[in-house]
């Protein structure tokens, strides 16, 4: 594999046996996966290409908090230009009905085949130190096709609506050669900005998660775990924060295992400042539907306000959904899960609105996919990617939220 390519979460290597069992198994799923779609129709995915070309890991964010960009839609893709890894930047002005390229983040960091991984958007809802509501910052995990790697999570700014970056700091810098995954934001309730990270650099702990915060955007503190399980093995990891309407924060992410039925389930816990997420024995809830389906792999939640409920609505998508007695489901690659109720009880199935054929662990179809509801959560706009060609592109689209 190129070393430009994004290896998943349940393919990264270890000393363990089992898991190295696993990589092998992931590894040929991944080579028939390439094989079949470079021999299959070109676009398998419905929507529109947002990019003719590679892009990993899609982000977006609707502009809020921004003085005469408010409602523009920023999103972002991983790419690469020969051997450097890119962040490129996409603006929509029509509400996702189309995007044109307005800038790219050049990390000296992952220049040069050094690696770049998962990266994310997010824009200030408050001030942080002296940065203004409105900023926009990108964050990336660089480093990981480096000899003796030593992996970090660093941070760029933009002040100027996705234009232009700039360094701001790093969130983390790996110990060992273990690895510094997969960043996303949140601002807790005391107003400091949070980095959720995945740590593989625990020898303890074959991956956690983990929190660390900052009061100006420059100094990091606070690093701890947040997901940790007393199994070696266990592999908590892609973690995604959203803030309900009530003030309850809400995390999704996977567990990745020994095997069997449940390996990589999505799972989600809370918090009610998000900051103290109570590690410890109890892994977090595992959501379902009525009939019992569940996703696996790769997990985005994304939040909008509804109508007289003041938790609001959340929306869950995974890569893989499964029904009750663990097989590939039909509507998998084609559902976005919808909860009126802060993630408790049952979730509902809707039509997603870019469909994949998402059957298989593999680091393109569907593969974190992002979701942006619309300011009055009547219709949500879906980032995925797809196999066309043998190359790994986005597709968005925008769809209406059916009612309950």
């Amino acid at each position: 594999m190129s070393a430009r390519l994004h290896i998943p979460h349940s393919a990264r290597t270890s000393a363990h046996p089992f898991r190295l069992a696993a990589l092998v198994a992931a590894l040929t799923a991944l080579l028939a996966a390439l094989l079949t779609a470079q021999a299959g129709p070109a676009d398998a995915a419905t929507g529109t290409v947002l990019r003719n070309d590679t892009g990993l890991y899609p982000r977006a964010v609707r502009l809020a908090h921004n003085a005469g960009a408010g409602g523009r839609i920023l999103s972002s893709v991983v790419t690469f230009s020969g051997n450097n890894g890119l962040g490129t930047i996409y603006e929509s002005t029509d509400s996702g009905a189309s995007f044109h390229q307005v800038g790219a983040v050049g990390d000296p960091e992952a220049a040069g085949g050094q690696g770049l991984c998962c990266s994310t958007l997010f824009e200030l809802p408050q001030k942080v130190g002296d940065l203004p509501a409105g900023t926009l910052l990108w964050a990336a995990s660089v480093g990981q096709d480096e000899t003796n790697r030593r992996m970090a999570l660093r941070v760029f700014k933009s002040n100027d609506v996705g234009r232009t970056w700039s360094y701001l700091s790093t969130v983390a810098t790996a110990g060992s050669t273990g690895g510094l995954w997969e960043p996303e934001f949140s601002v807790d309730a005391s107003g400091r900005l949070v980095a959720h990270y995945s740590d593989e650099t625990d020898s303890a702990h074959s991956q956690k998660l983990m929190a660390a915060r900052t009061a100006n955007g420059l100094t990091w503190t606070g690093h701890h775990a947040t997901v940790v399980s007393p199994l070696v093995s266990d592999r908590p990891g892609m973690a995604v924060v959203r803030k309900l309407g009530n003030g309850t924060y809400f995390m999704s992410y996977e567990i990745c295992s020994a095997g069997g039925q449940y390996q990589c389930v999505v799972h989600y816990r809370t918090s009610a400042d998000g900051w103290d997420w109570s590690s410890g024995p109890f892994l977090g809830y595992r959501p379902e539907t009525a009939d019992g389906k569940y996703f696996k792999h790769a997990p985005t939640v994304a939040w909008a306000p509804e109508a007289g409920n003041p938790l609001g609505r959340l929306f869950l998508i995974g890569q893989v959904l499964h029904n009750k007695d663990g097989s590939v489901a039909a509507g998998s690659g084609r559902t976005v899960w919808v909860n009126s109720a802060g993630g408790s009880g049952t979730w509902r199935e809707i039509a997603a609105p870019v469909t994949v054929e998402s059957t298989v662990v593999d680091y393109c179809p569907n593969y974190s996919s992002a979701l942006l509801p619309s300011t009055d959560g009547n219709s949500l706009l879906e980032i995925a990617t797809d196999w066309s060609g043998g190359i790994c592109k986005p597709y968005f689209a925008t769809k209406s939220v059916p009612s309950a």
